[in-house]
């Protein structure tokens, strides 16, 4: 089968990154980062075009040393399916998200407040020093909603589709956007392919998270029905997705007011009616995470390997006519 050692590759990395997370130096997506960072500061101007051109050239570079890698391979199985396994490892964040926001559920368990806010940083960008135990726990729910998405589903999606270089160029776009895309002063133009790259790589896996939510949860009915009528409310055309579906699921209200730095965002609600996120609800978030982790690796190994499966029948049906 074409598709079996990507496919047992890709299962090992998962299995990987559930029991050592990411590694706390010298990740293969920070070393990205820097590399990036260098290239922008050569590249920097406030235009559309050099961040086009920025964008092309970090994403496509990752692109295609994943190409050639999986060229190099491809006459040894054993070989093939240890490069899926290491590229699925580097790319997912799933466990170590999961990590963090456990770690800010225990802090507000604790009633150690500032310790929450201190560690809120190591998941969103949001400015945690007047956020009340609320709205920590909601920032810390709508980010694990958010990058079960891009952090998991997504990754997976693009691997199902493309092998290790869908893989990779996914999480290098991602990054990229994470780096460049936000609306500062500087990024507003030099970030703008950044950003549009992310949310068109970022739609199917977005929806995928939405339907594997409502498959995973425990009120799937009601998961269905927030997030169809409230996941579009959300600025973003792929996070509102994931986290309308959560909110849905977890049966909470999130979306809102929020604050990145001295920027202010006033957001849809998303699950109105239903009663306000809190601290004991962000290890449901993370059960909820896994569980749609575990279908979305199920999910895209099996549209992969159908995929291989036809792959073959068309070659074999094609030597047949020769």
């Amino acid at each position: 089968m074409r598709a079996a050692p990507y496919l047992v590759g890709a299962a090992a990395g998962y299995l990987a990154d559930a029991r050592f997370g990411d590694p706390r130096r010298g990740h293969p997506v920070a070393l990205f980062g820097a590399a990036a960072a260098r290239l922008e500061r050569r590249l920097w101007r406030d235009h559309r075009g050099a961040g086009a051109l920025h964008t092309a050239l970090a994403v496509g570079a990752v692109a295609g040393a994943a190409g050639l890698a999986v060229r190099a391979v491809r006459r040894s199985p054993v070989a093939a399916g240890a490069l899926a396994a290491a590229a699925t490892f580097t790319v997912l964040g799933g466990t170590s998200l999961t990590r963090e926001a456990t770690a800010i559920g225990r802090s507000l368990a604790d009633g150690d407040l500032a310790a929450a806010r201190e560690r809120l940083p190591h998941l969103c960008g949001r400015d945690p020093s007047g956020l009340d135990e609320q709205q920590v726990a909601r920032a810390v729910v709508e980010s694990v909603a958010e990058n079960t998405a891009d952090a998991v589903v997504n990754a997976l999606v693009w691997g199902g589709i493309a092998g290790v270089p869908g893989l990779l160029a996914f999480r290098a776009a991602n990054t990229l956007d994470a780096m460049v895309g936000h609306k500062s002063a500087r990024y507003r133009r030099f970030g703008w392919a950044a950003a549009r790259l992310d949310d068109v790589a970022g739609w199917p896996g977005a929806r995928l998270t939405a339907l594997l939510t409502a498959a995973a949860s425990d009120a799937p009915a009601r998961t269905w029905r927030v997030w169809r009528r409230d996941g579009s409310a959300h600025p973003s055309p792929n996070a509102g997705q994931a986290e309308a579906a959560f909110a849905g699921a977890l049966g909470v209200q999130l979306g809102g007011t929020l604050r990145y730095g001295e920027r202010v965002e006033h957001r849809p609600v998303l699950g109105a009616g239903l009663p306000p996120v809190g601290a004991a609800d962000i290890e449901r978030a993370c059960r909820l995470s896994r569980r749609v982790g575990a279908l979305a690796l199920a999910t895209t190994l099996g549209v992969r390997a159908l995929g291989g499966r036809a792959l073959g029948v068309r070659t074999l049906g094609g030597r047949r006519r020769g």
